[in-house]
């Protein structure tokens, strides 16, 4: 259905402009593929705070003709004669009247909702390629963007929105599901940038992106932006994450009773196809357990179903489709925060320190629920960079907002004591 419903807008000449926010890794990735183009998709607008970025993602998208621009109005003009335009403010495609979609995929905060803030108060449809904002502000942007008319979602690509795709087809076949998440190569919450220099330098990558994938960190952010889009728990902070040889075998790994009892999200750990998403149903009519095993799905009560890759770059273009031409978020809280990420010192800490934030050598990300996190005021990890220690940490502790000299934040502040307003659930289930 996407995919000529985008085919009809090709044809008809009137293709979904696409902004572009970062042009770091992850952002010129989708530039690239944007640019090839798929049907019926355009990227229209690259916002990047250093030009030269900005400029690289254009030339390696193989776009020869662009033009920096400072006013929405001059950027719907080069827009509606069909050239990309670049921009240092964000402001000037929130207001762009050629502009339908903004992608948010700087992975920063504060600058994150600020941007996403002022698109959804200008009527756009936004992506957030940002676990780290999602994670921790995503119910509360859906909130606005529900009032606004438009859709916010993460991304199809992403493991969210890999397991989500799934989940939301096995959903619409009769099945029930239990559990989903992620499959993951290896975990080791005491990984530091320069534990993993090595590896980033081989294939040009962040040491800090590397270490957040390797400590748990991105992991924990992935999976509470599919908790709280399915309103499934952890089961236990940090999740099981079980060591198995292949991610049908999670059927038999993960807690019968937590299952059925509130779902899980979990991961897989070290299991072939060693990328991608899964989702565990629950069938016990014996009749469809028989039908299930002679389909080779194994002998029930669980069965595992998975995707075998995950591929931001190009599955985008169906969220984007989905968005626009359907106002249907991929993946999206479906109300409060079910999950939250905890800030964890990554060794014995000393006061007067300053943590380093995704990726650093002060402290990992680990998943839990959210009442459990509310009733020790647990300092959300996305809020911890640049925040100072007024005590000691010892290694492997969970780090409070009591514990901590804050950074003002600006928006993310707002919307994190408007979040809190909204679902204040969180704290008073987790007192009883």
């Amino acid at each position: 259905m996407i995919d000529t419903a985008l085919l009809e807008r090709e044809k008809s000449g009137k293709p979904i402009r696409v902004a572009m926010i970062g042009a770091g890794g992850a952002g010129r990735s989708i530039s690239l593929q944007m640019a090839t183009p798929p049907p019926g998709i355009r990227l229209a607008a690259i916002v990047n705070r250093t030009p030269e970025h900005a400029e690289r993602a254009f030339r390696e998208a193989g776009i020869t003709e662009w033009r920096r621009v400072s006013s929405a109005r001059d950027a719907a003009t080069a827009i509606e004669h069909g050239i990309p335009i670049f921009t240092d403010d964000a402001s000037v495609v929130a207001d762009c009247d050629a502009i339908d979609i903004v992608i948010e995929g700087t992975g920063t905060i504060d600058y994150a909702a600020s941007v996403v803030v002022s698109a959804i108060d200008h009527g756009k449809h936004v992506i957030l390629v940002n676990a780290e904002l999602d994670s921790v502000l995503g119910p509360v942007l859906k909130a606005r963007a529900d009032r606004a008319g438009v859709v916010l979602t993460h991304t199809d690509g992403e493991e969210p929105g890999v397991a989500m795709t799934l989940l939301r087809y096995l959903r619409s076949t009769g099945l029930r599901t239990v559990a989903a998440g992620n499959l993951k190569g290896m975990v080791d919450h005491y990984r530091t940038p320069e534990t993993q220099r090595k590896f980033a330098e081989q294939y040009n990558l962040d040491p800090k992106k590397v270490t957040s994938f390797a400590d748990a960190t991105k992991l924990s952010m992935e999976t509470t932006v599919l908790a709280n889009a399915t309103g499934f728990q952890a089961g236990r902070r940090g999740m099981y994450g079980p060591p198995c040889e292949h991610v049908k075998e999670m059927s038999k790994l993960l807690p019968a009773d937590q299952m059925l009892d509130t779902g899980l999200v979990d991961y897989a750990l070290g299991a072939a196809p060693y990328t991608g998403g899964f989702v565990i149903v629950y069938e016990d009519n014996p009749l469809k357990q028989a039908q299930l095993g002679y389909v080779k799905m194994g002998d029930g009560p669980f069965y595992v179903f998975y995707t075998p890759y995950h591929l931001p770059h190009i599955q985008i273009a169906s969220t984007i489709g989905r968005a626009v031409l359907y106002n249907d978020p991929t993946v999206a809280s479906i109300a409060g925060p079910v999950c939250e990420v905890l800030t964890m010192a990554k060794r014995d800490l000393k006061a007067g320190e300053r943590l380093d934030g995704v990726g650093g050598f002060t402290c990992y990300g680990l998943t839990d629920n959210a009442p459990t996190a509310r009733a020790i005021d647990a300092l959300p990890f996305s809020f911890s960079e640049n925040c100072v220690l007024h005590r000691d940490m010892k290694k492997d502790g969970v780090i409070g907002f009591a514990d901590v000299e804050q950074p003002s934040r600006g928006m993310a502040d707002k919307l994190w004591s408007e979040q809190m307003d909204l679902w204040p659930v969180a704290q008073s289930l987790a007192v009883k």
